[in-house]
């Protein structure tokens, strides 16, 4: 049996797929919640940021049902 060695650069959510599904969830919902609320692209950030920060205050599975903020 080979074994095979890959080379990863440290900080790349590419190289890590619980990173890539999150980011590829913010960017969805950000997108959903700018287009629902009728908003212009330049308030983007804004957006992105507000979606982060009520992810960080709803209750959490992997927390067994705490806030992230909390943790």
């Amino acid at each position: 049996m080979e074994s095979s060695r890959q080379k990863m650069v440290p900080g790349t959510p590419q190289q890590n797929g619980a990173s890539e599904r999150m980011n590829r969830t913010i960017m969805e919902h950000a997108r959903s919640m700018r287009l629902h609320a009728g908003l212009p692209l330049s308030f983007w950030e804004e957006v992105v940021s507000t979606f982060v920060y009520l992810i960080n205050r709803g209750p959490s599975s992997a927390l067994d049902g705490g806030i992230p903020e909390e943790a």
